[in-house]
This record gives C-alpha cells, structure tokens and sequence, in this order.
C-alpha cells in the first residue's frame, strides 16, 4: 500500500508552507483590495473606484504574464526549494514594508501598486516551483494522493485567506499585517526543513527557447490539459466576483470591513467543509462530467449573489460557489499534473498559473472595468451567466473532459522530443 504523503516529513513541511504562505498571500490580496477602494472613495464615486479596483489586479498580472515563459523553465532548471525560499522572503519584505507604511498612516495608491507589481513577480516564480515540487517529495505511487492534497492547501488557503485577511482588518490594520507577516515567516521556516529532493534532469538537447516552447506546446497538444486550464480561465475571468467584495460589503449590503470578513469567508467555509470531504472521500469515478457540473453550479452560486440585496443569502451563495470551486480545481489540478510528466511540470505549471493568474488578476480588471459600465451587480450578473454559458460550450468542444473517468495517470514519457505526445486518461466513447 503506498504511503500517505503526511507519513513523510518532506511533504509535512511543504504542505504547512504552501497552506501558510498561501493563505497569507490571498489575505494580503483582500488587504489591499479594501486599502485601495478606500483611498480611491476618499476623492471619487462608487463606479470611479471600482476601475481603480480592478487595476490592482493588472498590476499584479502584468510581470506575471511578462515573466510565465522563463519562470516555468527556471522550475525545471534549477532546485525548486530555493526558488520558494527565495520568493517567500520577498513577499515578507512586502508585507513589512506595508506594514510600516499602515502604521505611519503614510499608505498612498502609488506604493500599494508598487507592492502589487512586486507580489506579481513573486508569485511568477513561487507558482510552478511549488506545484512542481510537490511531486519530488514522495513516492510516484503516492503521487495521486500527494497531488490531491498539496491542491486542498492551495484551494483552501487561497479561499480561506481574503476572509481571514478581511476578518483581521476589521480588527485593525497593524494586527492583519502583523498575522500576514508571521504567516509568511511560518511558510519560510518550513520550506528551509525540507532535505534535498531529486530533481529532473536537464535537457541539453534543446536551445532555451525551444525549452519554453516545449511547455506551451505540450498544453496544446494535450487537449485533456488545454480543456482543464482554459475552462478554469474563462470562467473565473467572467465570473470572479472576489474583487467586488469590497463594493458589495461597503456600499450595497452595507456591512463595512467586518461584514467584507464574513463575506469572503463564505467561500472559505465551501472550500474547507468540500476539501475534508475529499480528504475521506477522495473522488475516484466520472470526473470530467463532476468538474463541469461543478463550474455551473460555481456559476450559480456567483449570480445568485450578485442578485442579492440580503447578507445571508450573500453569505450562502458564496459558501455553495466556494464548495463547488473546491471540486472544480481538485479536479483540474489534478488531472494536469498527473498528465504532466515530471521534466515538464514547472513549465506546465507556468502554464496553468497564468491562465489561472489571468482569470484572478485580469478578472479583477475586468470586473471593475464592467462594474464602472454596468454597476457592480451588473458585472456580477453577466459574469455568473457568461461562465454558464462558456462551460456548456467547453463541454462540446472538449469532449475529453466530459469523457475523463479517473484520476489514473497515463505513463510518463522520459524527456525527449516524443515527450511531448499527449497520452489521455479519458474513457473511450
């Protein structure tokens, strides 16, 4: 029987770091969000602010899509436990810097969209590195659960983050950056614990931007992976309503920091109550069609609350658009990194981190573009039936995820050109 991956110390320390390193860097996201809208409410109206919202998240996507094509190969080139030290550190200085800033009551827009630029160039390089490294610290028959749970710390703590973040704000200020600080400083500590861990061998049989080529290319050929990544894509793009909260909670449901809390928890409870689920139920059977069923459910949860003028039915919405998040991306992290073979998983993962960046951070953009048009519930309600609409399509177009079974991971190829042949886990029509 192959061993948990908590049995083995290696992976205790890296998941303890990506669960704190994550949920202090999403709760440092709903910090700045509320930071920025209530500089930018201080000199202009409710549709002038929610664009300048929305900004912040461009600021953060537009190093990370600049730098994706190198940061996935510097995953595969180099030892990834010091890519996530390193960029671990810097979001530490970030946050100290901040921290100081709030404290001396001299926060401007211009250093919080400094901050957000450095946070996106972090995270460049810490995204592939971490999920990349995950599979070199246990068994390859452990590799699936291995997998499952290192995606539960990320999900969770990218959903349970922006409610603790917004919950320690609420408090005050020094104290929510203060705990961010220690959050990060915990995940440092626990990825200096982890011993040294094989690393794929080096192509040198390919000139670097061939190399970067490879990972792109490999997406496209693998239609399981390219429907995977690009459904994720476009349905956050359109229907992430995260950058809104601070609108929601100030100006329509009337709640303050307090309330934004408790509304960006909602989908942290969703999330956690669905990842213990999987932790003693994991998912085995039909997995492609659970995946697109729980997108439009996502959906759902998304418009009913931007319909909504009552907390709890906010809240409510929130919590089932969380749970069905949760399935959503187990699903999807899964199936992309057990049809990724080892040498390739950095760029692969780069890859999957900039459409996923793309959908958060430019579906920030694009959601205070579209509130600025259309008013906040407006964007959220045509985002909400957009992304019903694009999952409906996607499962046409791609019908190898509608077809996707099991988890059961194909044989992985060694490195060399045939590396880039797709092999799907999909159940034959």
């Amino acid at each position: 029987m192959a061993p948990h991956p908590f049995r083995i110390a290696n992976f205790r320390y890296y998941w303890l770091s990506r669960l704190s390193g994550t949920v202090g860097q999403t709760s440092l996201a709903i910090i700045l969000g509320w930071q920025v809208y209530g500089i930018a409410r201080e000199t202009m109206d409710i549709r002038e602010a929610a664009f300048l919202l929305g900004m912040i998240g461009a600021a953060q996507f537009v190093p990370l899509f600049l730098l994706t094509p190198v940061t996935g190969l510097v995953a595969d080139s180099m030892d990834r436990r010091w890519i996530v030290r390193a960029t671990t550190a810097l979001m530490l200085v970030i946050v100290a810097t901040l921290g100081v800033l709030t404290y001396a009551d001299a926060l401007s827009l211009p250093a919080l969209f400094t901050a957000a630029v450095f946070i996106g160039i972090a995270r460049a390089f810490s995204g592939p590195a971490y999920s990349a490294l995950a599979p070199n610290l246990v068994p390859r028959e452990s590799l699936p659960t291995a997998i499952a749970v290192s995606s539960i710390a990320w999900q969770v703590g990218s959903i349970a983050g922006p409610s603790f973040g917004g919950l320690l704000y609420a408090i005050h200020p020094d104290v929510a950056y203060a705990t961010v600080a220690g959050l990060l400083a915990l995940a440092l500590g626990a990825i200096f614990l982890i011993g040294r861990v094989p690393q794929p061998p080096v192509q040198k049989d390919h000139r670097v931007l061939a190399r970067i080529a490879d990972g792109f290319s490999y997406v496209r050929n693998n239609r399981l992976v390219l429907a995977a990544i690009t459904l994720d894509l476009f349905v956050v793009l359109l229907a992430g309503a995260t950058a809104l909260l601070p609108i929601y909670a100030r100006d329509i449901l009337h709640v303050g920091a307090s309330g934004l809390g408790f509304l960006a928890a909602g989908m942290g409870i969703g999330a956690a109550t669905t990842a213990i689920w999987f932790s003693f139920r994991p998912m085995k059977r039909n997995v492609g069609v659970k995946m697109l069923g729980a997108v439009i459910l996502f959906a759902l949860g998304i418009l009913t609350f931007g319909l909504s003028t009552n907390f709890y039915l906010s809240l409510a919405a929130l919590i089932v658009a969380g749970g069905a998040d949760m399935v959503s991306v187990y699903v999807r992290s899964s199936l992309i990194q057990l049809h990724t073979p080892d040498h390739m998983r950095g760029r692969v993962s780069a890859v999957s981190q900039l459409t996923i960046s793309a959908s958060n951070e430019l579906g920030e953009a694009e959601s205070g573009l579209l509130a600025s048009l259309l008013g906040p519930v407006g964007a959220v309600v045509f985002g909400g039936a957009a992304a019903i609409a694009i999952t409906l399509l996607w499962s046409r177009i791609f019908p190898e995820l509608r077809l996707a079974k099991t988890f059961d991971p194909p044989e992985m190829p060694t490195p060399g050109p045939e590396s880039l042949e797709p092999k799907h886990g999909v159940a034959k029509p």
